[in-house]
C-alpha cells in the first residue's frame, strides 16, 4: 500500500536525511516548512532518488492558516498517511533570560504548533485505520537543566502530548513514535559548547525508520542516551541544582 509522509520542518538535517531514505522506498512526500527554495531542492533530490511524488508545501508552526492546505493535499492521496515532526526552535538561554518574550515562540515552535497540526490530522489517521506519527522531541525534555530549560520544558510538554496521542491512535490502528535525540550534527547545535558523542543526521533517520517498522513507542537516538538520561534523571535534586550540566 502506498505510503504518504507529511514531514514538518523538512529543512532540518534530520528531516532531509529521513526524506531521502523514504524516497528510496518509493514513498509520497510532502515536505513542509518556511524556506520554499530549500524545500523545492529537497523535493527534486527525493524525486531523483525514487519518490513517487515529492512536493514542497508552506508550513509555519506560528501560523495555523498553513495547516489545512497541507492536510487537504495529503489526505487527497490514497493509502497510508504518516507524519513526522521535526519542528522546534532553541534560542540560547541567555537570550531568553534577557528577553522572556522569546518563550512564546519557543513553546509554539516546539509544542503548540506541532500538537495543533497533529490534532487536526488525527481524525484522518483514525478513519483509515492505520498510519504513523513520528514526533521528534529531545533528551532536553527529560529534566530541566540550567542551559536550556525553556526549550526542554517545551519538548517535555510535546512528549506528554505524544504519549496521549499514542494512546488515542493505537485504538484505531495507528501508532505514535516519540524520538528523543541526543546531540546531533545540525544547525541547531552548531557552536554549542560541551557537545560530545555527536550523531549524524542519517544515523538518526535510520534509527527512526527502524523504530517505525518495529512500532516502538519511545526511542533515544543514539541508543546510549537512554542510559545517560536514566542517570541524569535519578540524580537527587539537592545535588542536581548545584550542577552545570
Amino acid at each position: 500500500m502506498q505510503q504518504s509522509w507529511i514531514i514538518l520542518g523538512a529543512t532540518s538535517s534530520m528531516a532531509r536525511a529521513m526524506a531521502r531514505r523514504l524516497a528510496k522506498e518509493g514513498a509520497t512526500l510532502f515536505l513542509c516548512g518556511r524556506d520554499m527554495d530549500d524545500l523545492a531542492a529537497t523535493a527534486a533530490d527525493c524525486l531523483a532518488r525514487g519518490a513517487v511524488c515529492a512536493e514542497a508545501l508552506l508550513f509555519d508552526a506560528r501560523d495555523t492558516d498553513t495547516f489545512a492546505p497541507i492536510i487537504e493535499r495529503a489526505t487527497a492521496e490514497e493509502g497510508v498517511i504518516n507524519c513526522a515532526v521535526f519542528v522546534g526552535s532553541m534560542p540560547e538561554q541567555d537570550a531568553i533570560d534577557a528577553t522572556p518574550e522569546l518563550i512564546a515562540g519557543v513553546v509554539t515552535d516546539s509544542h503548540i504548533g506541532p500538537a495543533t497540526f497533529l490534532q487536526k490530522l488525527a481524525p484522518y489517521i483514525e478513519a483509515r485505520g492505520q498510519g504513523t506519527v513520528v514526533g521528534v522531541g529531545s533528551v532536553a525534555g527529560d529534566r530541566g537543566r540550567i542551559g536550556n530549560y525553556v526549550y526542554g520544558s517545551a519538548k517535555a510538554g510535546f512528549a506528554t502530548y505524544l504519549s496521549g496521542l499514542r494512546n488515542r491512535l493505537t485504538r484505531a490502528g495507528g501508532h505514535v513514535v516519540t524520538v528523543k535525540p541526543g546531540f546531533v550534527d545540525t544547525a541547531m547545535t552548531w557552536g554549542i559548547e560541551g557537545m560530545f558523542l555527536v550523531a549524524s543526521p542519517d544515523a538518526v533517520a535510520g534509527d527512526i525508520l527502524t523504530a517505525v517498522a518495529r512500532k516502538k513507542n519511545v526511542i533515544y537516538t543514539p541508543f546510549f542516551w537512554r542510559y545517560i538520561m536514566l542517570i541524569i534523571r535519578h540524580i537527587p535534586e539537592f545535588i542536581f541544582k548545584k550542577m552545570s550540566i
